[in-house]
């Protein structure tokens, strides 16, 4: 990581550096410069952005840096993070940039950038654009400055997109679907991909305010829309989170699906009906019960760092087409370029409708293994209470307990100051009390 690019763009707390209307005019300024010498300028920059009240903010801010550059500007207001990375690549545009701070609170926000090609910027470009944010923006002549204009067939075109992830002709007639859309960039085109293929939808989390975005609700909170399904009588929930690029799901019964279970499903059903090259990507933290059931069925599994660019990179490393986190990040590679909550649950569903099995029959082919994960606040920079000695003795006593028969993960967070830990194994309650060791040791050695 830089010092502002972490692992999924630039991220912070509104009103704290970097998270200022003067950094993200600095911001557009350096992106308008870095990508000017390298010759990329093609198009506009597509700028969207979720639903959080400091969008409005940020996005001005940023056009304003982008425009003093020389760079033209379109604008297409709240949408989801993958449905920017799709339409930088269809507007053939110099970049895309979605102003979010993803699954965080309202009161957070960030900056995630795409390349034409609707992938995240390299490391170089980062490193270089970072180079450039500490000199103030000096607009070039004004015969040269960027102009801008608002996109208003967005989200039709997503909506589109969407829609052939699934073969033509297909529908959803008949089928029932809750939709939790987060209060977040999602709310005016999810529920429309569903409704257009003909399921019955029922709406929650469509009244974005500025504030209320992952509230108590999507796919950090799934148990609304389990409970919702339950309810309901209906075949499917779909948990989506505030830029729509995680999906969580809920069967019939209101048993919650996670994003490695939706792997495994995704895979499996690839391979059974025989178009499936490759193997599937999860990451450090991916359940070992999809990896023994991947494992069973004859599918390569590898790992990658946290992160749904590392996923990608490993991707393309291998040219393998599936790949994502138990968060609910979901890369189809074949139909986009970065996890995308929408697309992941039609294909699911999709599948459903087309061999008339319940969720809850195709989750059991991929069995979890007990995981407990407890994030433990840290100030500064983590990886010195992760070194100090009485926490390297508490993570050497719980992996000779644990064996063969699970493992231990810490890592810190690269979007939150946080230090993740993980703890896997066959037994709950053995899995929990050694978690929350760990924990208490890093809490003490802070």
């Amino acid at each position: 990581m830089g010092k502002y690019f972490g692992t999924d763009g630039i991220r912070g707390r509104t009103g704290d550096w970097p998270m200022t209307p003067e950094f993200a005019l600095r911001l557009g300024y350096a992106v308008g410069e870095v990508l000017g010498e390298n010759g990329h300028r093609q198009g506009p920059v597509l700028v969207g952005k979720d639903t959080r009240v400091s969008g409005y903010m940020f996005e001005s801010a940023l056009e304003a840096g982008l425009s003093a550059a020389g760079l033209d500007v379109a604008l297409l207001g709240p949408m989801p993070t993958p449905a920017i990375a799709y339409l930088t690549h269809t507007f053939r545009a110099t970049a895309g940039v979605v102003i979010s701070a993803s699954h965080n609170p309202f009161h957070d926000n960030g900056f995630k950038f795409f390349t034409p090609e609707g992938d995240k910027l390299p490391d170089a470009t980062e490193a270089a654009i970072e180079a450039r944010l500490d000199q103030p923006a000096q607009p070039i002549n004004s015969a040269r400055l960027g102009k801008a204009v608002r996109i208003q067939d967005a989200a039709g075109r997503y909506v589109e997109f969407c829609k052939s992830a699934i073969p033509a002709r297909s529908e959803l007639r008949g089928m029932k679907i809750v939709i939790d859309c987060a209060h977040g960039a999602t709310y005016n085109v999810s529920p429309h991909v569903f409704e257009e293929l003909g399921a019955q939808v029922e709406i929650l989390g469509a009244s974005p305010d500025g504030y209320n975005i992952n509230d108590g609700v999507g796919a950090l909170h799934p148990e609304n829309v389990a409970e919702q399904v339950r309810a309901t009588g209906a075949d499917l929930g779909i948990a989506l989170d505030g830029d729509g690029d995680r999906v969580i799901l809920a069967d019939a019964d209101g048993t919650v699906v996670d994003g490695d279970q939706i792997l495994g499903i995704l895979a499996l059903a690839r391979q059974q009906a025989g178009g499936f090259d490759g193997g599937v990507v999860g990451t450090l933290m991916t359940n070992l019960g999809l990896e023994q059931a991947l494992g069973a069925a004859g599918i390569p599994f590898v790992r990658a760092k946290v992160g749904d660019r590392y996923v990608l990179e490993e991707l393309r490393r291998r040219d393998w087409t599936l790949g994502g986190e138990g968060s609910g990040h979901i890369v189809c590679l074949e139909h986009t370029t970065t996890g995308d909550g929408t697309v992941a649950a039609l294909q699911v569903a999709h599948l459903m409708h087309r061999t008339g099995q319940p969720l809850s029959a195709l989750a059991a082919a991929i069995p979890k293994l007990p995981q407990c994960l407890i994030n433990v606040p840290v100030s500064g920079a983590a990886a010195g209470c992760l070194e100090a000695e009485p926490v390297r003795a508490e993570v050497a006593a719980v992996e000779d307990q644990l064996g063969q028969r699970g493992r231990v993960l810490l890592r810190p967070s690269g979007t939150e100051p946080l230090v993740r830990v993980m703890v896997e194994g066959e037994d709950v309650d053995e899995t929990r009390s050694a978690a929350e060791r760990i924990a208490d040791s890093i809490r003490a050695a802070i």
